[in-house]
């Protein structure tokens, strides 16, 4: 090859690098154009008003929150985890309930962006490995996470869905979560605001569940079921499945998740819109779909 025929391919494939961290810079400016348009309030007038001094702190906080987030996708090389494809299909459902409560499963070097796309909201993100947490908070101190341990391990995974079929207290018409120390795939033992918070959306990129003593997704999958259907708010909870090519991930949403509530499926991501069980005509069998 030529020389200026391998500067121009060098070149290219730098270009790519740096092509999805300037998109999702590019999804978060375009996340505070659209919820600053969306703002009545003159804030002109704050002077005048008696506004709360406590929620002009939250806007300002939002807004340096959303800038440092470009700010960081905007200089890094470093690529979130999920293609932009799939990011998309999370921003879209962001864009209407935001702000909301937003669990995510999985602290990474996408959590400032999934924190800025929600302003206002609570986004929460739950993480096995306490020290990467530190490795993380130490660049965005503003992210709230908690450190949590899965009492489940990946080769447990067919064994785990013969004692969900066979234990009483994991049937959908008995479920809960807090305290459920008889069956094995709910998640217990974990913060209080995980167990209290009503979440509108549920991200399922986490624990890791690629070699057999890993914690796997099991309990994750099986607990964001329960969650949605023990909803007492309006609407469903949406939960999105990250890496969905993997046999566990596919086996247990199909078996908690069910297809019928799966609303889009992009790249390895599957979407899912589920309501809550009394908003069911029939829901006390012994399975989920």
């Amino acid at each position: 090859m030529k020389r200026e025929g391998i500067i121009k391919n060098r070149q290219f494939i730098a270009d790519k690098r740096w092509f999805l961290p300037i998109t999702v810079a590019g999804i978060i400016a375009g996340a505070i154009l659209i919820s600053s348009s969306m703002k009545t309030t003159d804030y002109s007038l704050l002077c005048s008003l008696s506004k709360s001094q406590s929620g002009t702190i939250n806007e300002f906080s939002t807004t340096v929150d959303q800038l440092k987030a470009i700010i960081h996708y905007a200089t890094s090389r470093i690529v979130p985890q999920q293609s932009f494809r799939e990011i998309s299909v999370t921003f879209d459902v962001l864009q209407k309930r935001s702000p909301c409560n937003f669990l995510v499963f999985g602290l990474g070097y996408d959590s400032q962006m999934w924190t800025s796309l929600n302003p206002g909201g609570n986004t929460l993100f739950l993480e096995e490995d306490p020290k990467w947490i530190q490795t993380v908070l130490k660049d965005a101190p503003s992210l709230r996470a908690h450190a949590v341990k899965y009492r489940t391990q990946l080769k447990q995974a067919n064994s785990l869905l013969a004692h969900y079929k066979s234990e009483p207290s994991c049937h959908p018409s008995k479920a809960y979560l807090r305290g459920s120390d008889k069956c094995k795939l709910a998640l217990t033992g974990f913060p209080d605001e995980f167990y209290d918070t009503e979440w509108d959306l549920i991200m399922i990129d986490a624990p890791r569940g690629y070699f057999p003593e890993a914690p796997g997704r099991m309990a994750a999958i099986y607990s964001a079921a329960v969650m949605a259907r023990n909803r007492k708010g309006s609407g469903a909870t949406h939960v999105f499945l990250h890496d969905v090519d993997r046999k566990v991930e596919k086996g247990f949403a199909r078996e908690f998740l069910c297809r019928k509530y799966l609303v889009k499926s992009v790249g390895r991501l599957w979407h899912f819109e589920i309501p809550p069980a009394a908003n069911l005509s029939s829901h006390a069998g012994h399975r989920f779909c």
